[in-house]
């Protein structure tokens, strides 16, 4: 094609009016014009500036599909003809959509210009061929595309392009000849490319896995470079791929054809197979129950490995309980030097803590990531306190007067000592003379080791102390006062005044995260800090504040510090009501789902929301919380166990609410939307009103090999799934105790 004949149109489209990723469009042309420019550096900035813009983290736009008639027309005039059809692949695959293009209209664009792309199928250049095939096979235009790759399959010989084609058939056709393709490329003598193309086609045919398949993924190992040349970015670590594949299937023998896949890959002398193997073994461990007994003795004997450590001990933590054998191993490891010796005594700190208190105490200013575990940082995966230890208290005693000390590290050792209380007595000095440097965590310590002597240092921090640090000064003087709330204590501290006084402070700062733990710190004072009613009030925010969800966040916390101070819910609806309101879209699901527990939190009060509450449960992540809040208003009826129904309406109104709302949660948890709110509502809604289908999907989430995931760290998947299956043992425990109630009454 004609280079001026493509971009003829070019500048009559209305490209300042489309948006792409960074809003207006109207760079766009001349990015478009660049990619054919002589200057090759000129040309590549315009390509990566078109896939930032366009196809933004896998997201396309209204000016995706306009721009895809010349992306196309340029691949056909051999304008980087490669790299543009993968581009346009990128377009035609996407199912990100944000703007309000409607979906699945930059497919249909890259369809419009198939007669364009499946000519380049043919190209004399392997790698266009490839990126045309790829291009074409995501248009899902079967008729159209299925026909030119089968009659390109029968003459093509690369392996890649060979491997790419087998794929377009697989996604296009998978009841048409795209299994009987994969066989014959199962077969050994086969290229490796094409052989691993065929295992994962047979796992996205659904082909039952057989020791052929075994076999060959066995004889291919390692699996990544197979694929490195491969456009499908989903399968360039394919191990890991089959292994979730395999798992997702959720039948014992699919399970153990990927535990067999592991062990076998785990005990292989090659450092690249078992860096496979390890990564594959930590997804099966944070998806399958079973995973960890049956993988736990070859990943703990690869601890003893120098080359495979580091990489066994990140997968370590999902082990679970199971990881209690390693102990003695990672014991050998932290008892090193280096970083290495940090990550296997951090392991050690969650396995065997007793072991690790003096491992840790022995060289602590180079242990920072065994430090912060001890400390329960970034999540607490202790059953209690670090042990406490004599030598491990000198340490810490030491590092506290370091001049060095920055960063985490002094969090870390404050938090730890506080935890040990009063044991931790002898750190006052040291605590005491830190107060200055690290005025915002260290005055909660300092009341927790030694509450008598705290009090002094604490009253002037909170008057005369840097400004950062005196709310948490009169927050700790606070917590000293007798839980009567008498004005005179046994620690000798006064009234409420000074946390009054630095709450009042707060609330008026330009901070929304102060003055968001000031109205919570407020609402926790209750009536005797009704003196900042006014404070509250003011620091709401107003028409002309921008809407954000931190601004909206500490509206909720002033509305329920005002609900709190006054008892009157009358100012606090209208704001929990606003911030539903203004939180309809996808980013701001976590602040309805705060709106919702604070309307949970008013109870009867928030009826008028309910309205609002029941359109929050078409959205499965804010589901299980405007749920439970519906059920605090009396929204649904509660069949407890003396047989009684209460409600605030018609029987049968509420009933089928009560149905709908134990239908909507069980599907919550069974797609891992906020599982474990979902499980706690239907708490709430009375584990012995479950009909029996509705146990039985309990019972199979309680039950099921599948992990149920909740929100958080990967890392703190093994025990979330475990307390989360704990409480749904529980409840199906109080609903078989409820029916044998029942059962007895009724004889």
């Amino acid at each position: 094609m004609d280079l001026v004949q493509v971009l003829a149109d070019l500048d009559a489209q209305p490209w300042a009016e489309l948006e792409h990723a960074y809003g207006s469009a109207e760079d766009t042309p001349g990015h478009l014009r660049a990619l054919a420019s002589a200057d090759e550096e000129e040309a590549g900035e315009a390509l990566s500036e078109l896939y930032s813009s366009i196809l933004h983290q896998g997201s396309v736009y209204e000016a995706s599909a306009r721009a895809v008639p010349y992306l196309a027309g340029l691949a056909a005039a051999g304008v980087r003809a490669g790299d543009l059809l993968v581009l346009l692949g990128g377009i035609a695959e996407s199912e990100g959509v944000y703007d309000g293009t409607p979906p699945g209209a930059c497919q249909a664009a890259v369809t419009g210009q198939l007669p364009l792309i499946l000519p380049l199928i043919d190209a004399e250049d392997a790698a266009v061929r490839q990126a045309a095939v790829w291009a074409a096979a995501c248009t899902g235009a079967v008729e159209a595309v299925l026909p030119v790759l089968l009659r390109r399959w029968e003459r093509e010989e690369e392996p890649l392009v060979r491997a790419e084609l087998l794929a377009g058939a697989v996604l296009l056709d998978p009841a048409g000849p795209a299994a009987a393709m994969v066989t014959a490329a199962l077969k050994t003598g086969q290229p490796g490319e094409l052989r691993m193309a065929a295992v994962l086609g047979s796992l996205d045919l659904g082909l039952p896995w057989t020791g052929t398949h075994h076999q060959a993924v066995l004889s291919l190992l390692p699996a990544d470079p197979l694929v490195a040349g491969r456009l499908d970015l989903e399968r360039t670590e394919p191990l890991h791929r089959i292994v979730e594949a395999l798992l997702e299937r959720d039948t014992s023998d699919d399970r153990e054809a990927a535990f067999a896949l592991l062990d076998f890959a785990l005990r292989v002398p090659d450092d690249d197979v078992r860096a496979e193997a390890l990564w594959a073994t930590e997804q099966a461990c944070v998806t399958s129950r079973s995973a960890p007994a049956r993988l736990a003795n070859p990943l703990i004997a690869l601890l003893d490995d120098p080359a495979s450590a580091r990489s066994a001990l990140s997968a370590l933590d999902k082990l679970g309980p199971y990881a209690a054998a390693a102990a003695p191993a990672l014991t050998a490891l932290a008892s090193e030097g280096g970083a290495l010796a940090d990550r296997a005594l951090k392991a050690l700190v969650v396995v065997a803590p007793e072991r690790a208190a003096p491992l840790l105490a022995r060289d602590l200013p180079e242990r920072p990531a065994a430090l912060g575990a001890a400390c329960g940082f970034p999540y607490d995966r202790l059953d209690g306190p670090f042990p406490y230890h004599p030598e491990l208290l000198a340490a810490a005693r030491a590092r506290l007067t370091a001049p060095e000390l920055d960063g985490n590290e002094p969090i870390h050792l404050v938090r730890l000592l506080a935890s040990w209380g009063e044991r931790a007595a002898p750190a006052f000095p040291e605590l005491a003379a830190s107060l200055g440097r690290f005025p915002v965590f260290v005055p909660a310590a300092l009341a927790a080791v030694d509450p008598g002597r705290a009090v002094v240092p604490l009253e002037e921090a909170a008057v005369s102390g840097p400004e950062q640090g005196r709310f948490a000064a009169a927050r700790a003087l606070h917590s000293l006062r007798s839980p009567a709330g008498d004005s005179g204590t046994d620690s000798g501290t006064g009234g409420p005044e000074p946390l009054l006084t630095v709450l009042a402070a707060e609330l008026a700062v330009d901070d929304t995260r102060r003055i968001r733990q000031a109205a919570r710190a407020t609402a926790d004072l209750g009536k005797e800090a009704a003196v900042l009613v006014p404070r509250l009030r003011a620091a709401l925010s107003t028409d002309d504040d921008r809407v954000t969800a931190p601004r909206l966040d500490a509206d909720l916390d002033i509305a329920l510090a005002l609900w709190s101070l006054t008892g009157d819910p009358g100012e606090a609806l209208p704001v929990i009501a606003a911030v539903l309101e203004a939180t309809d879209s996808e980013w701001m699901r976590w602040t309805a789902v705060n709106a919702a527990r604070a309307a949970a939190r008013l109870g009867p009060a928030a009826t008028a929301l309910r309205p609002a509450l029941e359109r929050g449960l078409a959205d499965p992540d804010r589901a299980p919380s405007m749920a439970q809040a519906l059920l605090a208003t009396g929204a649904a009826t509660h069949h407890h166990a003396d047989g009684a129904h209460h409600a605030d309406g018609a029987h049968q109104t509420d009933g089928a609410r009560r149905v709908r709302l134990a239908d909507t949660l069980l599907s919550c948890a069974e797609r891992d939307a906020d599982p474990m709110g979902a499980l706690e509502t239907l708490a709430s809604l009375g584990a012995e009103s479950l009909t029996e289908p509705e146990l039985h999907r309990l019972a199979g989430l309680a039950e099921r090999d599948r992990r149920v995931w909740g929100t958080g760290s990967e890392s703190d998947v093994v025990s979330s799934d475990a307390r989360f299956q704990e409480k749904a043992r529980a409840l199906l425990r109080t609903a078989a105790a409820s029916r044998r109630t029942d059962a007895l009454a009724t004889d």
